[in-house]
């Protein structure tokens, strides 16, 4: 009579209840920003600011300069370096061709790009200019600075068109409405927010944010405005007549600057629209525009002053105020929508005909999905084991132990481990190994010892391993080392538990002494029942049985 041979079953990993809540599809995006290149200025990084279009370049404006880094290589590429004192706000026109600043001096300043020279000076502004924006016709430069006026300049004339007086205080920040070219947010230290028509020079909403505002922007759509001030960030509904939607308090120092991340390539989560907040607590968050929740939070060595993304969200920048600028590329950028549709139309040019001089006519259909009627027919695949299972069929215990060690996968070991328990063979295992294969199993051991997970089933190896080389201590210098990191590990574990066993006992008669004296039953509720000590060996001292597992 012939028998076949039974199938072999993997080796089935134990699962344990996570320890921490799972890393979310938005936060692997946001921590894909990885490799930063870290430049170090010579004044606190006040304003960031990228081109339009491609290739991306970045303003930077720190201290008496402006540096413009290549967004591609993350280098300096240039400086603009016509200031008498402090710059501020350098910014690019729409085709990245100019940059307007303003200066502590009152100046505006127009650069060209690619020769550096200075075209215009814009002088009306009777303190310092921290806030210049380029309008949307290219023409136009909008301006607020310390003498709490915002003015409205023409750099082809190099002329003033309009002051528009309404904020008491500085004027910080300023954007121009996605949607409407002539309207604009400005946003001062009068702790209101004005909404202007650069037409008729006219104050058309007033927003009260209760804090010195530093930094405004719009939502894509143009209908929603966000202000940042204080340790706040405020959504405001603008075709509701300014009623605010949302006061978002995540940070817990002022908020510097806000960012919006651009819409690029397919609609989905990752790719949408995001607000990204900086703070002087140096944390940058993000935050989903539906519910306005956090998703997700980086910090940075020092405080954030400013932050800025690439319209195809490839690079973000943040500057701090210690001068320190961080230029973090992501690893799977997104294509803009330029980009996207221009390859697009290369690909579609050069996408060559399909006739039989072509491999691709013989292998077409290949790749083709069954339709809801077509019959499909399932393949059939080879169980892969992995190499430990491949060991553990072949009865060599040692060697598989040793497999499960590489993977560095406590889970692995300790379901390795139960399953030679039940055939028997933990001895084999653990038996018959010189100093070499014992490090391995020591450094499992002070690695996964303390952890609650793992404390009985490592205990009962731990026992067995001096049991079978109590007799050798002493002879292998790097076993020994080993031996001595795991005792002072234990012995740390150990008067940690002796401190939270005195912590307990101080709790529980505080607890006791908080009661009503009237109900004297209650006092014994904060001594709870005796544990009772649980008696026997370790798990795994002596060979359990297959059923007993």
């Amino acid at each position: 009579m012939e028998y076949e041979p039974a199938e072999y079953r993997k080796l089935v990993i134990k699962q344990y209840p996570p320890r921490a809540l799972r890393e979310t599809p938005e936060g692997r995006y946001w921590r894909r920003f990885k490799a930063p290149v870290l430049a170090q200025q010579i004044g606190a990084v006040t304003s960031l600011d990228f081109t339009g279009i491609e290739p991306y370049k970045c303003a930077v404006t720190s201290s008496t300069r402006v540096l413009i880094y290549n967004a591609a290589t993350r280098k300096l590429q240039a400086q603009l370096t016509r200031f008498k004192d402090k710059a501020y706000s350098g910014t690019f026109r729409a085709d990245g061709r100019l940059i307007v600043a303003g200066s502590e001096t009152g100046h505006v300043q127009v650069f060209d790009v690619a020769s550096r020279g200075l075209l215009r000076q814009l002088k009306g502004h009777a303190g310092a200019v921290h806030t210049t924006r380029f309008a949307p016709d290219r023409l136009h430069v909008l301006s607020g600075g310390d003498d709490s006026t915002v003015r409205w300049w023409d750099i082809t004339a190099g002329e003033q068109v309009a002051s528009m007086q309404g904020h008491s205080d500085y004027v910080r920040s300023a954007i121009c409405s996605p949607t409407s070219p002539s309207t604009w947010l400005t946003g001062g230290y009068d702790h209101t927010c004005k909404l202007w028509d650069v037409r008729s020079s006219q104050c058309i909403l007033t927003l009260q944010h209760e804090h010195p505002i530093e930094a405004v922007t719009f939502f894509p759509s143009g209908g929603l405005a966000v202000t940042a001030g204080g340790p706040q960030v405020c959504v405001w509904d603008l075709l509701g007549g300014g009623r605010l939607l949302h006061r978002l308090a995540s940070h817990q120092k002022t908020v510097t600057c806000l960012a919006m991340s651009p819409v690029a390539g397919p609609a989905s989560e990752a790719a949408a629209p995001r607000l990204l907040s900086g703070s002087l607590d140096g944390h940058v968050k993000v935050y989903e525009l539906d519910g306005m929740k956090v998703t997700h939070a980086s910090c940075y060595p020092a405080p954030v002053l400013s932050l800025a993304l690439s319209p195809d969200c490839s690079l973000m920048a943040v500057g701090m105020a210690d001068g320190l600028l961080s230029l973090r590329k992501h690893a799977n950028p997104r294509p803009s929508v330029q980009s996207t549709g221009a390859a697009a139309q290369t690909k579609a040019r050069k996408k060559p005909r399909l006739t039989a001089a072509n491999f691709r006519y013989f292998v077409r259909g290949a790749s083709e999905r069954a339709t809801a009627g077509d019959s499909v027919v399932a393949a059939q695949r080879g169980v892969r084991l992995q190499p430990y299972d491949k060991l553990l069929r072949k009865f060599r215990y040692r060697e598989a132990l040793d497999a499960a060690l590489e993977t560095r996968d406590a889970a692995v070991v300790a379901s390795l481990v139960e399953e030679l328990a039940a055939r028997k063979g933990l001895n084999a295992a653990l038996g018959g190994r010189d100093s070499a294969a014992l490090e391995p199993l020591l450094r499992h051991l002070q690695r996964h010892l303390c952890d609650s997970r793992h404390t009985r089933l490592l205990v009962g190896i731990g026992h067995r391993l001096l049991d079978m080389y109590g007799g050798v201590v002493g002879l292998a210098p790097s076993v020994d080392a080993a031996l001595q990191s795991l005792s002072a590990r234990v012995g740390a574990e150990m008067e940690a538990c002796r401190d939270l066993e005195q912590l307990q006992g101080i709790l529980e008669a505080l607890l006791t002494a908080s009661l009503p004296s009237s109900h004297p039953e209650q006092r014994a509720l904060g001594n709870g029942p005796a544990v009772p000590e649980q008696q026997g060996a370790p798990l795994l001292l002596q060979e359990p049985t297959s059923s007993a597992l």
